[in-house]
């Protein structure tokens, strides 16, 4: 996997708001703004990122109150590591079940568990890499994505493809 670490609560909601995640490890115990706090805002944005709480806090009450604001999972530290990498695959699964089939962008439709793109009705036929950039593009259509965003989207390195994302 490929992750981003923030050392605070304010950092990592930064990210998790300008950049798009497949998933989110949040412990609750972070300087400047608490892991509670960074998943209610994310919830209240309507980010359906899968978040799980990994923290020391391992009381029921503390498990019902992350879950009960928007935690997908919650395990309890110490953890073994084979279960948190049976229960990120999990919760991988789960994203792409629930990912949107199709994005419609005006008249453009792409279907996204078929790999298909069609504008107006006639498919238009794209590279791997073509389609990749423009599902990436498409589904946050407010948002501009990182450069990094798009580079490791479409897997390309930093060092092959210096200005290409740029260009």
């Amino acid at each position: 996997y490929t992750v981003d670490a923030a050392f605070d609560g304010a950092a990592g909601l930064q990210l998790a708001e300008t950049n798009n995640y497949a998933l989110i490890l949040l412990d609750l115990m972070l300087p400047k703004m608490d892991g509670w706090t960074v998943c209610e805002n994310l919830r209240r944005q309507r980010s359906r990122v899968p978040i799980m709480m990994l923290t020391a806090k391992d009381t029921i009450p503390d498990r019902i109150r992350g879950l009960d604001i928007g935690a997908d999972d919650y395990m309890p530290k110490p953890f073994d590591f084979q279960e948190l990498l049976a229960r990120i695959r999990a919760l991988l699964r789960r994203d792409k079940i629930h990912k949107v089939r199709i994005i419609r962008v005006g008249d453009l439709e792409i279907d996204t568990a078929q790999h298909r793109v069609t504008r107006a009705g006639v498919d238009i036929g794209l590279s791997h890499r073509e389609y990749e950039l423009l599902e990436a593009l498409a589904a946050r259509e407010s948002q501009v994505p990182s450069r990094e965003t798009i580079q490791e989207r479409i897997g390309m390195n930093e060092e092959s493809y210096s200005n290409t994302v740029d260009v």
